[in-house]
């Protein structure tokens, strides 16, 4: 195995690998991102499940204990001032010779990442602004669901909402049904349930959607539903919010001229998330 360096950049650690490497070359690996609370991770096993799910469909190197290592060695060299941490793990295919075919290795590359948090992840965040995102995601079945590498579409749709001041975007898929927000699954409220889109054509199967799903949602009273929505359900929602692994839930204000002023049910699923770290 090649020789990995570890430095400081800007307040963020980084490992300097060398090259060639696949996730620079063809985005060839997939990534969990973590919250950490004093050095403890976060629903870790729905992450180690998550990222075995994509080890399999990538045919990556099944190195799952070395990974779960690998973040106990980074959370236990933290400083011990940084409250919120986020980490990033990405597990790439060892690196070939030059052309797309894989190399046949059992080894991958693991590189961690550790950004400290600068806001209490115990305080809900403001509700989010949106738009709809011009970028559509592309189809494709037999990625769905796994965090991969490649995330071009959620650039694009980050740089959209940056350069419109929102927040967020709402993501489309290629029927024009809302699928996710850029870095987050999406949900809204409607007559007793809870319903998040389907991901069988693309998306991102979170952990803290699955958490709403089996958890969450049930211990505050709603059934939580996968289903195919559509811009007219999610403008007609009684409550929108989006979840993701840095801010649990998080409740929208607002997509396009589209307002809400309640967000009970997002801020019943935030004291469950607080249930969950005490």
């Amino acid at each position: 195995m090649s020789q990995q360096t570890l430095t400081w950049l800007d307040g963020t650690r980084i490992l300097a690998l060398p090259l060639p490497d696949r996730a620079t070359d063809f985005g060839d690996g997939v990534f969990e991102t973590l919250l950490l609370l004093r050095r403890k991770p976060l629903l870790l096993e729905l992450h180690l499940e998550r990222l075995q799910q994509g080890l399999l469909v990538l045919s990556l190197p099944d190195c799952l204990a070395q990974v779960r290592q690998q973040i106990a060695l980074v959370a236990s060299q933290l400083d011990e001032e940084w409250v919120w941490t986020a980490i990033r793990v990405s597990v790439i295919r060892s690196p070939g010779p030059r052309g797309y075919a894989p190399v046949n290795s059992p080894y991958a590359r693991i590189l961690i990442s550790a950004s400290l948090i600068n806001r209490d992840c115990a305080t809900l965040s403001a509700a989010a602004t949106m738009s709809i995102a011009n970028i559509r995601l592309a189809t494709q079945p037999a990625l769905a669901g796994i965090k991969h590498l490649n995330r071009l579409e959620q650039v694009l749709a980050a740089a959209q909402a940056q350069s419109e001041h929102m927040d967020e975007c709402v993501v489309l898929d290629q029927a024009g049904d809302p699928v996710s927000v850029i870095a987050g699954n999406l949900f809204l409220v409607r007559r007793g349930e809870i319903l998040t889109p389907t991901l069988v054509d693309c998306g991102i199967a979170g952990t803290r959607r699955t958490q709403i799903m089996k958890c969450w949602g049930p211990a505050i009273g709603f059934a939580v539903r996968e289903t195919k929505l559509t811009l007219a359900d999610l403008m007609d929602a009684e409550e929108v919010f989006y979840s993701n692994s840095l801010q649990a839930v998080r409740p929208v204000q607002r997509i396009n001229d589209r307002t809400w002023d309640t967000h009970t049910v997002c801020e019943a699923l935030f004291r469950q998330f607080l249930d969950d770290i005490e």
